[in-house]
């Protein structure tokens, strides 16, 4: 993904998807004193774009609190093909999982763009915890909405069709790339290929190369220089909720 600059023109625009990961505290249900404690010890870092912040198997110590800029993190398969598992943006936290058992880390973690992010090392996390006992019920809660969110996605993966997950990709790279122009446009302002898509929906790059031919005559989205654009995001919203339908027999 290459980026573009910014117009100054260009105004910020919901896109209808909820944000993922987005938390005021470092873990969701964790009260903010606890959150607030650990980052007033936070270690500030920063990335260049398409620097790695870590990569899958690498040892956890810590995760991260992203205060500027976005990331990709994906995974990729022995044959060597990349799933792109979400975008994050700023307030974003990743590798939190990692602080709680301490295991390596099971994805990988790309800045798209120049990053600053504040660093909270295990020990901290392990520490506080020593000093707000409580916060151990809280934690299960944690594990309980990380296990219903690995839920909805291997449904979406399992029920959505081609066209749903093309759509979903679409929708959360313009929840974080995309500007709303005067003619009601959001325009994704990042040169996007179709494996970078096929990545996100899990599908095959020849798949997406048909569904987005269809999107565009159907005037759903389009396309100018090299950059993709949501023409009504109503509509392509509605096809995040097309399942695969199959004719079940006894």
């Amino acid at each position: 993904m290459t980026p573009r600059k910014r117009s100054p023109k260009a105004r910020s625009n919901p896109t209808g998807v909820p944000s993922k990961r987005t938390l005021s505290g470092i873990l969701p249900n964790l009260p903010n004193r606890f959150s607030e404690s650990l980052l007033a010890n936070a270690k500030p870092q920063s990335l260049t774009e398409r620097e790695v912040l870590f990569e899958a198997g690498d040892v956890a110590d810590g995760c991260y609190r992203l205060e500027q800029g976005l990331l990709k993190v994906s995974i990729t398969s022995p044959q060597g093909d990349e799933r792109i598992l979400t975008i994050l943006g700023p307030g974003s936290i990743v590798g939190e999982l990692a602080i709680i058992d301490g295991l390596p880390r099971s994805a990988t973690v790309v800045a798209i763009r120049d990053c600053k992010l504040s660093f909270i090392s295990r020990e901290a996390f392990v520490r506080c915890l020593r000093e707000y006992p409580e916060i151990y019920s809280d934690l299960v809660s944690t594990l309980v909405s990380r296990l219903r969110e690995a839920d909805k996605t291997l449904a979406a993966a399992s029920f959505l069709t081609v066209k749903a997950r093309v759509a979903r990709a679409l929708l959360e790279l313009a929840e974080h790339l995309g500007r709303e122009t005067e003619s009601g446009r959001i325009v994704i302002l990042h040169k996007i290929r179709q494996s970078d898509i096929a990545a996100m929906a899990g599908v095959a790059r020849e798949n997406v190369s048909r569904t987005l031919a269809e999107l565009k005559r159907r005037g759903l989205i389009g396309q100018s220089s090299s950059y993709y654009f949501i023409s009504d995001k109503r509509k392509l919203l509605l096809e995040t909720e097309d399942i695969v339908r199959a004719d079940l027999r006894i």
